[in-house]
C-alpha cells in the first residue's frame, strides 16, 4: 500500500509533541497524539473530547487490546498503512471494531476477502458476524451458500458447527444445492463426526431439508430406512408425513391448480440464472427476454428489454454480471453492433461494434475475452473471426478459420474454443476445428458422425457436446460428444424432440435445449440432459415460441430474485417436475 506524503510527514512527528499516554493490560505503554487517534477512531475522539478535555491527567487505561495489536493500530493511524497477516487479522479486526476504526476495519475485511476459501469461510463468517462488518458479512454468507457442496464435503470447520448454526444453514432458501440428497449427505457427515452426541438432532435437521424434492428412490430406499430415522420417533413421523404428501401431490395439483406448498417441497433459490434473449418469432425478430429458474422449473418474462430494438441469429456472452448481445439481424440489417446489459443495474448500453457485420455467427467466452466467429454479412459467408477486450472496449481480428462457416456453433473446453458444423456455400458440414488462443491458430479435428447446421454446442464434463441441427434434409434430435483426449465422437441419447436454431446452456449441471424449430414450426419446448442417468427430461415450456434465440447464464447474481417468479412457492405442473424422477 502506498503511503501519502501527508502520512509520511505525520509519521516523522510520531515521537514529538505527544499529549496522551495509553496503558494496556499487558503492561504496554504508548505515548500518542490525541488529534491523530481522534481522526481515525470514534472511540478516542469521544474519549479525548469529553473526559480528558476537563482533566489534567492524560493517561488512558485501555483493556482488551494487546501491545502487538496497539502497535499495528498506531501504524495505521499515523501512516494509513498496516501489515495484516493470517496471524494478526482476527485480533486486529476485533480491536478495530472495539475502538471504532472504520478504515482499519475495511482493510481487515479486504484481507479476509482475498484469503477466503472453502476451508476457512465458516470461521471468517463467524468472525465478521460478531463485529461491525455488515457488508462483508453478507458477501461471506453468499460465498458459504454458493459453495455449500464443496464446503460440506471437505471443510473441517463444517464438522465443528453447533447444531443450531447447521440448522439455520441448511434451512436457507439461498443454499446452493442441485439436489436435496446433498443436504442429507452433509447431515450424515456432521452427525458421524460425533455420532453419540449428535444423532439426537436428526429430527430438527431433517425438518430443514426439502425432502419432497428428493429423488423418490433415494427417499424410499436410503433415507426412510436409515437407522438415524427409524431409531427416532419424531423423525419417523415427519418422514411419513412427507411421504404421504408426495404420494398425494398429483391429485392435489390436478384438482386445485396452483396451491401453496409446505416448506419441505419449496424450491430453493437459484444462484445461476438462465437468460434467453431475442430470436425470431412469427415473421420478425423479437426483443423478448425470458429467464429460467431451474430450481422451480419456472420461466419469467423480463421487462428490461433492449431499447435499441429486436434482433435474431445473434450471439450472447457473459462476463461478470454483464451480458453482451452481439451481431445478428434486426429484420432489416445485418448487424455489427454490440449491446451490453448489466443484470444487476438492469441497464443497457452500446459498446464497440465488431469489425464485420455477422449474422448466424458463433460466440464464445474464454478467460474473460469474447470471441465472434464466422457468420454472414449479407454478401458472403465469413471465414474471419475476432475477439473483444471489454476492458479496452475494442475488437481485433484473430487468425481466420480453416473453413468458412455460418450457422455453426462454438464451445469452450480446457482453454480452447471448438467450432463445429455449420454451412459453407449452402452445404451442411460435419467438420470441426479448434482454436488455441496462445498460438493464435485453428486446427481441424476429426469430423462429427453427422452433418449439422443450426446445431448447438456446449462444453460439459470434459467433452464438447454437439446437439440437434439440420443435416440438409431433416431436423435432428440426435447428439454426439467429442473427447479431446481420444479425438473421437460418440453418440448420446436422442432428444425428445428434433430441433434446430435453438438455445443451449448448462444449468445445475444439466444441459438445457431451449426452443428452436422442428420439422414444421417454431416451438417453445425445453428439455434437459442429465449425464448421470444418460437421459433427456422435459422441463417447462418458454412463454414465447422462438427460433434463432441466444441463451446464456449469469452466475452468482446477487439480485437473482428479481428474475424469478414470485409465485414459485406454489405447486403446479407435472409431478416429476416438482418431486424428481421416479424410476
Amino acid at each position: 500500500c502506498c503511503v501519502s506524503s501527508h502520512s509520511m510527514e505525520l509519521n516523522d512527528l510520531r515521537d514529538f509533541l505527544r499529549d496522551a499516554v495509553i496503558r494496556l493490560e499487558d503492561g504496554g505503554i504508548f505515548a500518542v497524539h490525541r488529534v491523530v487517534l481522534s481522526e481515525h477512531s470514534a472511540y478516542f475522539r469521544t474519549l479525548f473530547t469529553t473526559q480528558l478535555r476537563i482533566q489534567e491527567n492524560t493517561d488512558v487505561y485501555l483493556p482488551g487490546v494487546t501491545s502487538e495489536t496497539m502497535n499495528l493500530i498506531l501504524d495505521y493511524a499515523y501512516t494509513e498503512n498496516v501489515n495484516i497477516t493470517h496471524e494478526n487479522v482476527c485480533q486486529l479486526l476485533m480491536s478495530a471494531d472495539y475502538l471504532i476504526v472504520p478504515g482499519l476495519l475495511d482493510l481487515c475485511c479486504d484481507f479476509l476477502r482475498r484469503v477466503m476459501a472453502t476451508e476457512n469461510c465458516i470461521g471468517i463468517l463467524r468472525l465478521v458476524s460478531a463485529h461491525f462488518c455488515s457488508s462483508f458479512e453478507a458477501e461471506a454468507r453468499r460465498f458459504l451458500m454458493r459453495n455449500f457442496v464443496e464446503i460440506s464435503q471437505q471443510s473441517d470447520e463444517f464438522l465443528e458447527l453447533p447444531p443450531e448454526e447447521l440448522q439455520a444453514l441448511i434451512c436457507s432458501d439461498e443454499l446452493n444445492v442441485g439436489t436435496e440428497e446433498i443436504v442429507w449427505e452433509s447431515i450424515l457427515r456432521w452427525i458421524n463426526h460425533d455420532k453419540e452426541n449428535r444423532k439426537c438432532h436428526i429430527a430438527e435437521l431433517l425438518k430443514r431439508v426439502r425432502l419432497g424434492l428428493m429423488d423418490r428412490n433415494f427417499f424410499l430406499k436410503r433415507l426412510m430406512v436409515h437407522s438415524y430415522v427409524t431409531g427416532n420417533c419424531e423423525s419417523h413421523l415427519f418422514i411419513t408425513k412427507v411421504n404421504n404428501y408426495v404420494h398425494d401431490s398429483g391429485s392435489i395439483t390436478r384438482k386445485d391448480g396452483e396451491v401453496p406448498i409446505p416448506d419441505f417441497v419449496r424450491p430453493r433459490m437459484p444462484h445461476d440464472i438462465l437468460f434467453v434473449i431475442g430470436g425470431w418469432r412469427g415473421y420478425s425478430p423479437t426483443n423478448v427476454i425470458e429467464t429460467y429458474d431451474a430450481r422451480a422449473d419456472r420461466w419469467f418474462q423480463v421487462e428490461a428489454v433492449d431499447p435499441a430494438g429486436p434482433r435474431a441469429f445473434h450471439g450472447t456472452a457473459v462476463i461478470g454480471f454483464n451480458i453482451y448481445v452481439i451481431g445478428g439481424h434486426n429484420g432489416k440489417d445485418y448487424l455489427s453492433s454490440c449491446r451490453c446489459f448489466n443484470a444487476v443495474e438492469k441497464t443497457w448500453c452500446e459498446v464497440s461494434p465488431m469489425n464485420t457485420p455477422r449474422c448466424y455467427l458463433s460466440v464464445a467466452v474464454l478467460e474473460g475475452v469474447v470471441y465472434a466467429m464466422g457468420g454472414y454479412d449479407g454478401i458472403r459467408r465469413q471465414r474471419t473471426a475476432e475477439r473483444y477486450d471489454y476492458q479496452k472496449n475494442q475488437w481485433s481480428f484473430i487468425a481466420p478459420m480453416n473453413v468458412r462457416r455460418f450457422d455453426a456453433s462454438a464451445a469452450t473446453l480446457n482453454g480452447k474454443i471448438y467450432l463445429v458444423g455449420g454451412l459453407n456455400n449452402g452445404d451442411c458440414m460435419n467438420s470441426a476445428e479448434v482454436y488455441d488462443p496462445k498460438a493464435n491458430q485453428w486446427t481441424l479435428i476429426p469430423a462429427m458422425n453427422f452433418r449439422r447446421s443450426g446445431l448447438s454446442c456446449v462444453g460439459y464434463h470434459g467433452h464438447v457436446y454437439a446437439i440437434g441441427g439440420l443435416d440438409g434434409r431433416t431436423r435432428m434430435s440426435s447428439g454426439e460428444k467429442y473427447n479431446p483426449t481420444t479425438g473421437t465422437w460418440k453418440l448420446i441419447p436422442h432428444m425428445r424432440r428434433s430441433r434446430s436454431k435453438f438455445g443451449i446452456e448448462v444449468v445445475d449441471d444439466k444441459i438445457f435445449a431451449i426452443g428452436g424449430f422442428n420439422r414444421a414450426t417454431t416451438r417453445p419446448e425445453v428439455e434437459y440432459y442429465d449425464e448421470k442417468s444418460n437421459e433427456w427430461f422435459e422441463a417447462s415450456n418458454m412463454i414465447a415460441c422462438r427460433i434463432a434465440l441466444s441463451a446464456c447464464v449469469v452466475m452468482g447474481l446477487p439480485n437473482a430474485s428479481d428474475y424469478i417468479r414470485k409465485t414459485r412457492d406454489r405447486l403446479r405442473g407435472k409431478r416429476q417436475d416438482i418431486f424428481g424422477h421416479e424410476n
